[in-house]
């Protein structure tokens, strides 16, 4: 454990005795699809300070909208928490050619906007992606991406001044948290999932952030397991960040 992940650690310990009581168990279907019910240990939080957010995130948990939470299933441990470490990254020959194939996307950085483009193209991803579940770009949006308890920003991504893909970030001093990336399917041979962490990484480098959070790796979940394709990768076991080691499914 690195002296930063110590002190992260200490500071949380302290943090979680404050705010435990505020703190409860939601049992839900798997999100992801795996033969649990899936328990979410969730509070609900005004702005808070951003070292307040940093600590949380080194510590494990992940925002959904005004609501920090942490998975506590029972009868699985799938979903590991992934980050980044930009300055130490190193890209593959896939990696590189994806950079080179989009050389063409413009990119700009602004507030997260219920915009009628943003909405469209949210849409057309969902319905794409997740044809047989009720998801509306709308509620994303007001439910899910927009907070105000911390600072957060879209990236976009656009071809000949079409938006072609978002990410929705939260930044703080010395880290970035990546909630959520939807795009146009019809643009899917670009790899722009990928594109879109080597952007956030760069980003990163450019402001001097040091740690990039990627949400959940989930072994068996392709659209959650392509991250541990980007070395070298951390991943939360057993209380604390572990470097390089890809894990499978454990019920």
């Amino acid at each position: 454990m690195t002296r930063y992940d110590q002190q992260c650690a200490v500071e949380f310990a302290e943090l979680q005795r404050r705010f435990d009581d505020y703190f409860v168990e939601m049992a839900v279907e798997c999100p992801y699809h795996q033969p649990h019910t899936a328990v979410f240990y969730q509070a609900l939080f005004s702005p808070v300070p951003e070292r307040i957010m940093e600590l949380f995130l080194a510590s494990g948990y992940r925002r959904n909208g005004n609501c920090l939470y942490a998975m506590r299933c029972n009868d699985c441990i799938s979903c590991v928490p992934i980050r980044l470490h930009p300055q130490e990254m190193r890209l593959n020959r896939n990696q590189r050619r994806v950079m080179q194939k989009n050389q063409d996307v413009e990119i700009e950085l602004g507030p997260v906007q219920l915009s009628p483009e943003n909405l469209a193209l949210c849409q057309m991803f969902l319905s794409n992606r997740y044809p047989h579940q009720n998801n509306q770009a709308e509620s994303y949006y007001s439910g899910f991406f927009l907070t105000s308890i911390v600072s957060c920003l879209e990236i976009r991504y656009r071809l000949a001044g079409r938006l072609a893909g978002c990410a929705i970030v939260d930044m703080g001093e010395n880290w970035m948290n990546a909630v959520y990336f939807y795009f146009d399917p019809a643009e899917a041979k670009r790899s722009l999932g990928t594109f879109n962490i080597l952007t956030l990484a760069e980003l990163c480098r450019q402001q001097q952030m040091h740690y990039l959070y990627l949400g959940y790796y989930i072994h068996s979940v392709a659209a959650m397991n392509y991250k541990s394709r980007f070395t070298p990768h951390y991943l939360y076991l057993d209380g604390r960040w572990q470097q390089g080691r890809v894990v499978k499914d454990k019920h």
